[in-house]
């Protein structure tokens, strides 16, 4: 067969038709799926995987992250989430890697009145959406999870909202990635003008804002890591959120008896640990899971979430500047956004039609044209 790029010169055949800026679930993502369509594929990262989700727990959240005034961020977290399944076979496949992915579901737990009447307000306005979300007594939450603390007031169940561990998820996008084709170059790019490619896609986390002009933030996040005494499995198994005295705690097992505790949210840049956010939050746990105080403290890290104005991602082209698109700002929500973001992505990418699902997410909707470099 004749290969039509020949007649088009020299430079095309290692001219890649995508250049990805970025090496973390989103980009990997990205690349994995546009080389399994047969585009050429480089991704540019000096450090592949060690931004956000690096310290990330992996949870799968659409209806516990549901939040007031954020109605169009629900459903594309829904939608996202409905894809995971089939985004973790297909990716196992791909791979000849597991991601960790687990169906337990989550409980959602207030410690004191006040907490629960806290957590009781976000249900309502949950179930108001149609959100799969069912309080529960505390007896009936101690039949789930007899290792929460018989101090718990009350809590709801969100059986829909899963986990999967980012770390192993990096792992196998990357290895699906390059078996697709795609080639990682561990350089950094300091400027769009220094990229040549059909379409650039910008999936860069907080370095986004330096290369586009967006508003794209960090925001820090501390989060440790325990482990169960004696390497064995952690003492319960659903994802724990939950309010302790006022203090937002999230609890993450994973199968190797991982217990992961997050997340501060703090409005600074610097991925300092502090004993103070440290003490925050083994504090909380302790007092919704209160055998966490025998585990293993075996890391304590902090990172940096995009996050943007309206807390929404950006997707889709960057204003003033064709050929470059933008997956960005996905701030709490990377992980489980990845799947549908990648879809959304590869589809314009492919088609050159967006799809409907990107309308309320383009990077236009701050009105303001960006200065890019």
């Amino acid at each position: 067969m004749h290969d039509r790029r020949a007649d088009r010169g020299p430079d095309v055949l290692t001219r890649p038709d995508v250049a990805i800026v970025g090496a973390g679930p989103v980009g990997l993502a990205i690349a994995w799926r546009c080389a399994s369509r047969g585009l050429r594929v480089t991704v540019y990262d000096p450090a592949p995987g060690s931004g956000a989700s690096h310290v990330a727990a992996g949870m799968l959240s659409p209806v516990a992250e549901a939040y007031f005034g954020e109605q169009e961020l629900t459903g594309l977290l829904a939608e996202s989430a409905a894809r995971w399944p089939r985004f973790a076979a297909d990716l196992a496949e791909a791979s000849g890697a597991d991601v960790g992915y687990r169906a337990d579901g989550t409980l959602v737990v207030g410690l004191t009145a006040d907490d629960l009447a806290e957590a009781r307000r976000l249900w309502s306005y949950q179930q108001g959406l149609g959100l799969p979300i069912t309080p529960l007594r505390p007896s009936e939450l101690r039949d789930r999870e007899p290792a929460l603390a018989p101090r718990v007031r009350g809590g709801a169940v969100a059986p829909g909202d899963h986990q999967v561990d980012p770390r192993r998820l990096v792992a196998a996008l990357r290895a699906a990635a390059e078996r697709a084709g795609a080639v990682l170059r561990p350089s950094r790019v300091g400027a769009l003008s220094e990229l040549d490619a059909r379409v650039t896609v910008v999936a860069a986390g907080c370095g986004a804002a330096a290369l586009t002009g967006l508003p794209v933030r960090p925001v820090k996040g501390q989060v440790l890591r325990l482990r169960a005494p004696g390497r064995g499995a952690a003492d319960f198994r659903h994802v724990i959120r939950g309010y302790a005295d006022g203090e937002s705690i999230y609890l993450v097992p994973r199968d190797s008896g991982e217990v992961v505790v997050g997340a501060t949210v703090e409005e600074r840049a610097d991925t300092e640990v502090t004993a103070g956010g440290v003490l925050r939050l083994l504090r909380a746990a302790v007092d919704l899971v209160p055998g966490l105080a025998e585990y293993d403290l075996v890391e304590a890290t902090a990172g940096l979430r995009p996050g943007t104005p309206d807390n929404a991602p950006l997707i889709g082209p960057l204003p003033g500047r064709p050929g470059v698109l933008v997956a960005t700002g996905h701030h709490r929500h990377g992980i489980v956004l990845t799947p549908v973001t990648a879809d959304l992505v590869t589809e314009l990418i492919v088609t050159g039609e967006p799809d409907p699902l990107l309308a309320p997410f383009t990077p236009d909707r701050f009105g303001k044209e960006p200065r890019w470099n």
